[in-house]
């Protein structure tokens, strides 16, 4: 038993310290927009920002007025009203009888072989009069220097898509608990420092803000190919990335915000759609995802004091500490990055258990109902395994 731990916690010490050595240099690769030059205006090219509102009400307003407070000459906003059942639709039109430069459509149904958020979008891409397309949500809060930095940044580097890294907005200590540990394993699952390497099949597709260019959306099919695709966000930076176009991520804690869910319970509600999707539908996947979550991120802290407490020194010990520390290091490293106290670092085993009871929860609960339910529309599992991307 102990030649097995001793195994499976040097096996663990050694992929922290890779990962944390690749995570580390990939992330300081990243470009970070507060240190972008701001696009001359003259050379601002028009833009079109798109977003999807549903039973919005209540944080719509204050994103909006962000939205249509940007410092750029040349830009629309285009929000689809899908289906809402609150305030959402008359909220927009009050904002555009006000504000010319936002556009609004009305969703009343919703056709066979679509979901709800990928049409709505589709719907408002059509209609796009930009040569630059900014796909993003209803709830996202918006810096003025924004466009303009970042229309600097992809016409500098000729890129034909990126993506922001944004700043979480979280309240209260369980939902910074499960916040910085999902961006911890954003960073390390999904890479994001390589999606600009058309070597590497990494990809990278944020939902608070993607910008994309009007002719490479075209060319990839756009929210077509997306139509039942759940992870609709991120399977728009794989499309860029298979369509051969160039792609690259980049750090805007300081110019985009957004709060994703208010409190544990709705995080844990508001994900029951997404985890299993990111997995495929795939139960193999969402085992391996638990197991590697429990071996990587809790074992080590249930060893480290087991081992010190029962006097076991040696490279035992030595492993354990390493894979302990590794991820203090950079649980603490993503805290103190969304402003937030490093001691949310000893959280990481809370978040790893967590997450993992998010993933099993939303894969069981798909399982059951046969489907997914998402803005109160049933999608049966069979058509959502035959639309992914």
């Amino acid at each position: 038993m102990y030649s097995f731990l001793s195994l499976l916690l040097g096996l663990v010490a050694a992929v922290w310290t890779v990962q944390s050595i690749r995570a580390l240099t990939g992330i300081l690769q990243l470009p970070r927009l507060q240190r972008i030059p701001l696009l001359d205006p003259a050379d601002c090219p028009r833009v079109s920002i798109i977003f999807a509102a549903r039973d919005e009400a209540e944080k719509l307003p204050a994103a909006i007025e962000t939205m249509l407070d940007l410092d750029y000459p040349d830009y629309e906003v285009i929000a689809v009203d899908d289906r809402s059942s609150d305030a959402t639709g008359t909220i927009l039109d009050d904002f555009a009888r006000r504000d010319p430069r936002l556009r609004v459509v009305h969703i009343s149904s919703l056709p066979p072989g679509w979901l709800g958020k990928p049409h709505a979008l589709d719907l408002a891409a059509r209609l796009a009069t930009g040569r630059w397309l900014v796909f993003t949500d209803a709830d996202v809060h918006f810096a003025p220097d924004t466009p303009r930095r970042v229309m600097k940044l992809a016409l500098d580097q000729s890129l034909d898509h990126l993506s922001l890294l944004t700043k979480m907005i979280t309240i209260g200590f369980w939902e910074r608990v499960v916040m910085t540990y999902f961006s911890l394993g954003f960073t390390f699952g999904q890479e994001s420092w390589k999606a600009g390497d058309p070597r590497s099949p990494r990809y990278v597709g944020i939902g608070a803000f993607q910008l994309i260019r009007r002719e490479t959306y075209d060319a990839v099919g756009g929210h077509r190919r997306l139509a039942m695709e759940v992870i609709e966000d991120m399977k728009l930076g794989k499309l860029v990335k298979l369509g051969g176009f160039r792609s690259q991520a980049a750090i805007a804690t300081e110019h985009i915000g957004v709060r994703w869910h208010a409190g544990l319970r709705n995080l844990i509600r508001g994900t029951t759609k997404n985890f299993f999707a990111a997995a495929g539908f795939q139960l193999w996947k969402v085992v391996f995802q638990i197991l590697g979550l429990l071996l990587m991120c809790v074992l080590p802290w249930i060893a480290l004091p087991w081992l010190l407490l029962t006097d076991r020194h040696g490279p035992l010990l030595v492993c354990a500490a390493i894979a302990v520390g590794a991820a203090m290091f950079f649980h603490t490293f993503i805290s103190v990055g969304n402003r937030l106290s490093p001691l949310y670092g000893l959280t990481h085993p809370i978040g790893a258990l967590i997450f993992a009871w998010m993933i099993l929860r939303s894969a069981a609960i798909t399982l059951r109902r046969g489907g997914v339910v998402w803005r109160d529309t049933f999608y049966p599992l069979a058509d959502l395994r035959r639309g992914l991307v």
